[in-house]
């Protein structure tokens, strides 16, 4: 049987509204994420497990981590104004086909003000699902060898960018154990964030 994953919803909000405000505005992000998930297939850009994903969230985990997302500004650079770093993340997690929602605060100008998505263990979980460099040397410590210059995370790291075949295919595995390139992607794009 199956275990199942731990999930979490992450948000990112701005760092410049209150603290009751960015949690408001969390709220009204995980409530259009609810509602993206409704959607016919061809209007959502949603995965189609995303419902089922949520709905495994909202029974059995509902544990919120809020994160301060930077700035924000409108929702479209349409105006010539740049893009805030909340507005650049979203494109990011887009890009990389992360199921997301937004909110768009009416009362702040129409100003993107959170951003959430659904992560599972494999993404925040480092003890279960260990960093590349600790992996590799946890699973393959005794075939790395290290000259009095060069550490075991140094060689990790040389593995990790390898266009080896060999290095290639335990890069892979690592990849395959936290869940695919997506978690990947967020394992590394979550460490650029602090709490809100």
């Amino acid at each position: 049987m199956n275990e199942k994953l731990e999930l979490r919803m992450y948000g990112l909000v701005p760092y410049n509204i209150s603290p009751i405000q960015q949690s408001i505005q969390f709220g009204h992000a995980v409530v259009e994420y609810g509602q993206k998930i409704k959607l016919p297939q061809s209007m959502s850009k949603m995965n189609l497990n995303a419902s089922c994903i949520y709905d495994d969230w909202a029974d059995n985990w509902k544990t919120f981590i809020i994160l301060n997302g930077g700035t924000t500004n409108h929702r479209s650079g349409d105006d010539g104004l740049p893009f805030g770093t909340i507005n650049n993340h979203a494109l990011a997690l887009d890009e990389k086909k992360i199921d997301f929602a937004t909110f768009i605060e009416p009362d702040l100008g129409d100003q993107l003000t959170a951003v959430v998505f659904i992560v599972d263990e494999r993404v925040f979980n480092r003890k279960k699902y260990p960093d590349f460099e600790d992996w590799v040397i946890l699973n393959y410590g005794d075939l790395i060898r290290s000259d009095y210059y060069t550490t075991s995370y140094m060689l990790a790291q040389q593995i990790k960018n390898s266009d080896s075949k060999e290095d290639r295919k335990v890069y892979d595995e690592w990849v395959k154990v936290v869940g695919g390139e997506k978690n990947v992607f967020l394992r590394d794009f979550l460490k650029n964030f602090k709490l809100a």
